[in-house]
């Protein structure tokens, strides 16, 4: 698994609309862009892919930015990294578990499904809120 700059600047941007949009006030991709210093287009894409998901919702016009379409205490770091189209998982088998003759007798194969199992887990687990609060280093 290899988070990309996609996933990682949809963290940081969530953890900054969380900072900046008090009160569920809308951000605009401008200010969450100089905030982070990341690009607006990009994160136009990511916002985009965000709130597909259901995870921010926006309000158009002046005045008008992104906004939480749920509480961060219901935001998981998988919704977000899934979101955001990273892959969680370890893809060692995944690729060519159809193709794989060893597969009936491959002692490896189940590190690798309990390995993905403990990722997908370990993201599951930690909530916007916690990261917010610095309260999920014990997971």
């Amino acid at each position: 698994m290899k988070i990309t700059t996609k996933g990682r600047y949809a963290l940081r941007a969530t953890l900054a609309l969380a900072g900046l949009g008090t009160n569920g006030e809308p951000v605009s991709i401008n200010c969450l862009s100089r905030h982070e210093s990341i690009s607006p287009v990009f994160l136009e894409q990511i916002f985009f892919r965000l709130r597909k998901a259901g995870i921010v919702a926006s309000v158009r016009g002046p005045g008008g930015g992104f906004y939480f379409a749920k509480t961060p205490d219901k935001i998981t770091l998988k919704d977000i990294l899934k979101a955001s189209g990273e892959n969680l998982g370890t893809d060692i088998c995944e690729k060519h578990i159809e193709s794989c003759s060893r597969i009936e007798r491959c002692l490896s194969h189940a590190v690798w499904e309990r390995a993905d199992a403990l990722l997908n887990n370990f993201f599951e687990a930690i909530t916007l809120a916690e990261i917010l609060k610095g309260d999920w280093e014990g997971k």
